[in-house]
């Protein structure tokens, strides 16, 4: 046998894509392979148990339709390309995400999913929820929210609200944001997955979540209705009104289900109920109702059973999971709490330690001016000891000038005394001369007078003795040697003497008189000089004293 026979011959492949809610995977598979070898291995790529709930989803002639797993792959109505896209889907939903959604993987598909309709308007949610559900979804992928990390604008590439939303409301984005954000930091410690359930737990409650859709007629000419199929049964809405169903059939209640061609029927489980039936407008869609139909009642009578074993363990699984990552989050916030401590109390060291050093920085600027300041006041004392020396030398010789004013005060004072008393006495020999000079005025007048008498007296007595010279001795001059005569010559010549002498004696007074006058006029200017003398030594002395004054 040949090397080429023994080897196996290789089967033949086609390739697809799955495209899950985050993210493209490609496969080889064989030509024989059913719709639900693909689906098992992309469960098992995905680490996915919970296999129930999804399906792959791909799109013909315009219409979504689900992979079936018992038929072949390409025997099926897939399109024709390469590679072949399908759509990996949550199919059925929960009616309780908490208890029935136990893998971390099944959860975060779901939110992922429902996350992705809620934006799209696939499920009508209020304004208000749609904030909160946000904030769940940004707890989930940022964590923990941190003012020093999430700055403003963070949330600023990321779709977190439905269009409908931005529309309906007049804000801009960075208000949306501070809106998120608020709900975001009241979630504080919450894990990815705690947050994702709690987003699912608020979607749950929504009247379009996990409700199929499709338009449906009460006959064959009109389709004014709508049939929406999900976990707790069959309603019936209006065309205009996907919220309040017109009329429900929960699945406990429903007998029968039976579709042929464009019709189908749903018989209640009391028999005496009226049978309704409706109208489709493709025979594709029927199959497709009455296929989410019987997934949706086996899901419903499964969750009322008893759970399988493989249900047990996966439950077992999920709580000791579960403990096992609330022991771990416990751990992790303990330890996170202890980082935080050690942090602040790093924090609160670097801070004290700053503070520290700016403490010493500080103080060693003070001790610094204090040099400075002790180097100026050293200077400043020795100037002061300076100025000191100098005072004291300046004082001193106040204190001598001061004893020197002093004294010439005293002096000036004994001195004005002196001159007061001169001056008194000057005034006082002032009267006396001007006594003795108007008693001298008087003797001299009266000597003046008496002058005046005896020269008119002598005037007279010539004049006498001319006449009797005449009228006695008539012939003297003729007979000149006449002895009797000698004798009165004689007498004449002894009264001319006595005239002469008193002449000479009046001269002599008068002379003495001018002589005195003359004296007290020279002794007049003289007293008047010296009390001039007097007056500028007085107004000095008054001078000095003003200065003194002044010093003092």
């Amino acid at each position: 046998m040949s090397i080429r026979g023994l080897k196996k011959k290789q089967p033949k492949t086609f390739k697809v894509k799955i495209i899950t809610v985050d993210a493209e995977m490609e496969f080889s598979c064989e030509m024989k392979w059913k719709g639900k070898d693909l689906f098992d291995l992309v469960c098992r790529a995905l680490g996915l148990r919970e296999t129930w709930f999804f399906g792959l989803q791909y799109s013909t002639k315009g219409m979504c339709t689900w992979l079936k797993m018992d038929k072949k792959v390409l025997d099926q109505e897939i399109p024709k390309e390469d590679p072949i896209s399908f759509h990996f889907l949550a199919k059925f939903y929960p009616e309780k995400v908490e208890e029935e959604l136990l893998q971390e993987i099944t959860q975060h598909l779901f939110f992922l999913q429902v996350k992705k309709q809620i934006l799209d308007e696939e499920i009508y949610c209020s304004p208000e929820a749609t904030v909160l559900l946000a904030s769940y979804a940004v707890q989930a992928k940022y964590g923990d929210y941190d003012p020093n990390f999430h700055e403003p604008g963070f949330l600023a590439h990321d779709e977190l609200l439905p269009k409908r939303v931005l529309r309906q409301y007049q804000l801009t984005a960075e208000m949306w944001e501070e809106k998120i954000t608020a709900w975001y930091a009241e979630h504080r410690g919450i894990a990815r997955d705690e947050a994702e359930m709690n987003y699912l737990k608020i979607a749950q409650d929504l009247e379009m979540y996990g409700v199929n859709y499709f338009p449906i007629a009460q006959n064959k000419n009109h389709t004014d209705l709508l049939l929406g199929v999900d976990a707790k049964g069959i309603h019936i809405y209006s065309i205009n009104n996907r919220f309040s169903p017109n009329k429900s059939f929960e699945w406990s209640s429903i007998r029968n289900i039976s579709c042929s061609e464009k019709e189908l029927t749903i018989k209640p489980l009391d028999k005496k109920a009226e049978v309704f039936k409706f109208f489709s407008s493709q025979l594709k869609v029927n199959k497709l109702i009455f296929q989410l139909c019987i997934g949706n009642h086996d899901l419903f009578m499964r969750r009322r059973k008893v759970d399988s074993i493989e249900i047990q363990q996966m439950k077992a699984q999920a709580r000791e999971e579960k403990a096992r990552k609330k022991m771990e989050s416990q751990r992790l916030a303990r330890e996170k709490q202890l980082r935080e401590e050690a942090e602040r109390a790093k924090e609160e060291l670097e801070r004290r330690l700053f503070q520290l050093e700016d403490e010493a920085r500080q103080a060693n600027e003070a001790l610094l001016r204090s040099q400075e300041a002790a180097e100026l006041l050293a200077e400043k004392a020795q100037i002061a000891e300076e100025e000191a020396k100098l005072l004291a030398q300046n004082a001193a010789e106040a204190e001598q000038e001061r004893q020197r004013l002093e004294m010439t005060a005293l002096k000036s004072k004994e001195e004005k005394r002196l001159m007061e008393q001169k001056m008194r006495e000057a005034e006082l020999i002032a009267v006396k001369l001007v006594k003795e000079s108007d008693r001298r005025a008087q003797e001299a007048e009266h000597l003046k007078q008496d002058l005046h008498e005896a020269r008119e007296a002598e005037r007279k007595a010539k004049q006498k003795l001319l006449d009797i010279t005449r009228l006695n001795y008539p012939h003297m001059a003729r007979y000149p040697q006449y002895s009797p005569g000698d004798s009165r010559d004689a007498n004449f010549d002894k009264g001319s003497v006595k005239l002469d002498l008193k002449d000479i004696d009046l001269k002599r007074l008068s002379f003495e008189i001018e002589r005195e006058r003359l004296d007290y006029l020279e002794k007049s200017r003289k007293f008047e000089d010296r009390l001039k003398e007097l007056k500028s030594e007085i107004h000095a002395l008054k001078l000095e004293e003003k200065q003194a004054g002044l010093y003092s």
